[in-house]
């Protein structure tokens, strides 16, 4: 069911959820929370709401989405009503903003918070540099965002300038089967020390620069971050998309001196390949996780993610280079002061994400 209502306001919309609840059997009482999804007015609207709508089969929720308008424009708010088939086990209500209502988000959601229930903000393309500084990040007790979609080259490095404890991003979500396929390697004997980790992927993908950060913060080792020439979404031979992290090398000598590296590397869309030297290599099963995966995870659990702020810590302490670059470095002609064209430095970036939790 899809109900229009242009030209509106707050308490119609209000009204008609109510009037809709008593006479057409909408139930509200096993909605979970409230996610606030703040888009653009050039998102792609119906991909986002078919997003929420599948998240919504494991987690109910009334979705209120605010799509921006020319804000010197006259102030009007046309709305729609989503609910039943049109909205999965969601209650959507898409906003349209215009002229000076758009300037206060949080005065048009606050009536149509669910009681009582958990506040989720989500960012499907480009946030503000603080989330938890905006009136919609001030409500909600997670803001999730996506460096992926960020026109801003460097958005994983202002998350982490800007972190607040329930901050979260898919990129980060994004790495949680190859994590799980890192660690299951790592059981494996032998279990010497790592001395160094190089991480590659490609360079416009912010997830290859995270998992980076979280190897750094875990492992307290020197990591490389190599950009490699794959375009922002890796594909395979069949042009289906890879995980974001194309190779992983940990660096582990033997008892012996011998080395036993641990190495991850996706061969296709479907498959990775993990090598522990001096033992045969072996295939797992490892996809590219989807939006919808993705933010389904970070539903499942709304305190702080304390491993995510590790992660964005991390990242002051990996060295980022093109592929070229760690070849000269390999040989020993490269610059110990170069680094990747366009990455950020360190220095720019010196805030402790980990500091805002305490």
């Amino acid at each position: 069911m899809i109900i229009n209502l242009p030209d509106t306001d707050t308490r119609v919309i209000a009204r008609q959820l109510v009037t809709l609840r008593e006479t057409g059997g909408i139930v509200t009482t096993g909605r979970v929370l409230t996610l606030i999804v703040l888009a653009q007015g050039d998102d792609d609207l119906e991909t986002i709401i078919k997003t929420v709508n599948s998240v919504s089969r494991e987690h109910p929720a009334r979705v209120l989405v605010l799509v921006a308008g020319e804000p010197r424009g006259a102030s009007r708010l046309d709305a729609e009503l989503r609910l039943g088939g049109d909205a999965g086990a969601a209650e959507v209500v898409v906003m349209h903003m215009e002229g000076e209502v758009g300037a206060h988000p949080e005065a048009i959601v606050t009536p149509l918070l669910l009681p009582d229930t958990p506040v989720v903000a989500w960012w499907p393309s480009t946030p503000p540099q603080v989330p938890a500084a905006t009136p919609i990040g001030q409500i909600a007790q997670r803001r999730i965002t996506d460096s992926l979609a960020d026109p801003d080259a460097n958005a994983v490095y202002t998350r982490r300038t800007g972190y607040t404890p329930g901050d979260s991003d898919l990129a980060w979500s994004r790495l949680t089967a190859w994590r799980g396929v890192l660690a299951s390697a790592l059981d494996s004997p032998p279990h010497g020390p790592i001395t160094a980790a190089r991480i590659e992927g490609p360079g416009e993908d912010p997830s290859v620069d995270v998992a980076a950060g979280w190897l750094a913060d875990r492992l307290a080792v020197p990591v490389l971050r190599v950009v490699t020439d794959e375009p922002e979404v890796p594909v395979d031979a069949d042009g289906v998309a890879k995980p974001p992290v194309t190779k992983v090398t940990l660096s582990r000598p033997g008892e012996d001196g011998t080395p036993t590296d641990v190495i991850v590397e996706v061969e296709n869309a479907t498959t990775a390949c993990v090598t522990i030297m001096g033992s045969p290599p072996f295939k797992v099963a490892l996809s590219r996780r989807t939006t919808v995966d993705c933010l389904a995870e970070e539903l499942r659990h709304l305190d702080p993610d304390t491993a995510y702020a590790r992660a964005l810590r991390g990242l002051g302490r990996i060295r980022r280079l093109t592929a070229q670059q760690a070849r000269e470095a390999e040989d020993g002609s490269l610059d110990d002061g170069s680094s990747a064209s366009g990455s950020p430095s360190v220095s720019a970036f010196a805030h402790d994400p980990e500091e805002s939790s305490r």
